[in-house]
């Protein structure tokens, strides 16, 4: 088992990247990829700026990752992300060959690769990815609860409450 120390450069990465998201009035969710100790690509969620239900913070790097590399196969890869990956994004990993997911806080109602389900080592698919958990849990969730205190002291339209699905994680 790999310890959380080996993981907290990159997570903090993410966290940065997940302050950068909420500085654009996105929910606060960053990911980043590694090969090894190389950053390969950032992102963070753009769903409120692209108008793109799919534009979350692993779909961003896994994209950009998959350009640099070019190819669709991000064999050896970690993907370091602050929030449980939802099915969308745990499935993105699988097809994408990730080998490692490394997440920040779970999220208890929309999380799929450990919360509500495991799809990202779901033994029927063809790839499985090793799944980390935990890693700065506090930092990630507590930038979340902060985003959405925010949001709420501010009126926030109802649509922007919650990372994925509509409700708050990391409370």
């Amino acid at each position: 088992m790999i310890l959380e120390g080996e993981h907290e450069s990159a997570m903090r990465r993410a966290l940065r990247l997940a302050k950068l998201a909420a500085r654009r009035g996105e929910v606060p969710v960053g990911a980043v990829v590694v090969f090894g100790s190389r950053l390969l690509a950032v992102g963070c969620n753009q769903r409120e700026t692209k108008h793109d239900p799919v534009a979350h913070a692993e779909i961003q790097a896994i994209r950009r990752a998959a350009r640099k590399l070019g190819s669709w196969r991000l064999d050896g890869c970690t993907l370091y992300v602050t929030l449980e990956p939802c099915a969308m994004c745990a499935g993105a990993c699988v097809n994408a060959r990730i080998a490692r997911i490394v997440y920040g806080c779970a999220d208890p109602k929309a999380g799929y690769v450990s919360s509500l389900g495991n799809l990202a080592s779901d033994a029927r698919l063809n790839h499985r990815c090793e799944v980390v958990g935990g890693v700065l849990a506090a930092e990630s969730g507590a930038a979340l609860r902060d985003f959405f205190r925010r949001r709420r002291r501010s009126g926030g339209s109802e649509n922007a409450s919650d990372p994925q699905s509509g409700r708050e994680p990391g409370a």
